[in-house]
């Protein structure tokens, strides 16, 4: 465990730089090697990418055990931190959660994102629910001597109710929550708006991260607002399934694929 608690030094340490983290989110063992190869300090999994490329529609539909086992294929091929995205945590309770993180630890994660709403009934968890999961999931990283960095995400912009001002204070209610609670940093999915993220950054005081998404300002204007960390999400392997489709469109459209002989 020495090695991952470095990483997890090393990976949180990232997180307080003038510098934006950028992390990219890989969904399988080559995509995880070649954001390495390519120079990257940290890699992320996607859920999105990584369930889709198992079978499985994004949530917690996987079970448990084969989602493990993903993550530690991705982690056998790493020499940078990993940081795991773990849905909602894999359990009914902060102790479910807190077994999910133990074995996330022993796959060789050494941080994790955990959002605060149901993936099946799309609607947010209590506040203080989603505290108790915080909780738990630092508990157990600390005793197991990985103090896991801890990436909390809210969905509150897009789930919680009312106007799009008062998800907006909703976020920041919540944001507030989960950083007091012990999270490292904190995710307020579908965030874009230049103004928006000045307010949530200011708001919070707090280490902010946004994904890559369609109108969001360029990595110099998110430094400046004071963003700490930029995630590519599921967009990568949204992206790759873009190009092998428009291949695949490209080779039928032509002349017809040769049939080879029988027998080679």
């Amino acid at each position: 465990m020495t090695l991952q608690a470095e990483k997890a030094k090393e990976f949180r340490e990232l997180h307080h730089r003038k510098r934006l983290l950028v992390l990219p989110n890989a969904w399988d063992v080559p995509s995880a090697r070649l954001f390495e190869d390519e120079g990257f300090v940290a890699v992320a999994t996607s859920s999105a990418g990584m369930m889709v490329s198992l079978g499985y529609q994004d949530g917690e539909g996987i079970g448990r055990g084969e989602y493990l086992r993903a993550v530690e294929r991705i982690s056998r091929v790493l020499s940078v931190p990993l940081s795991v995205d773990a849905v909602a945590g894999f359990g009914k309770s902060p102790h479910e959660v807190a077994v999910t993180a133990r074995s996330l630890v022993r796959a060789g994660a050494i941080g994790l994102n955990i959002e605060d709403f149901d993936p099946e009934t799309r609607k947010l968890f209590p506040i203080g629910y989603q505290v108790e999961k915080l909780k738990a999931i630092q508990k157990t990283g600390n005793a197991l001597g990985v103090p896991l960095v801890i990436n909390a995400r809210t969905d509150a912009l897009r789930y919680a109710p009312g106007d799009d001002e008062a998800r907006f204070e909703e976020a920041i209610r919540r944001g507030s929550a989960f950083r007091d609670a012990g999270a490292d940093c904190i995710y307020p999915m579908g965030l874009v708006d230049t103004d928006l993220i000045s307010s949530f950054v200011k708001a919070l005081g707090f280490q902010t991260n946004v994904m890559v998404r369609k109108g969001l300002p360029s990595i110099k204007e998110l430094e400046k607002l004071g963003v700490a960390r930029l995630s590519f999400g599921p967009s990568a392997s949204y992206a790759t399934m873009g190009l092998l489709r428009r291949v695949a469109k490209e080779v039928l459209d032509t002349e017809p694929t040769p049939v080879l002989p029988k027998g080679r």
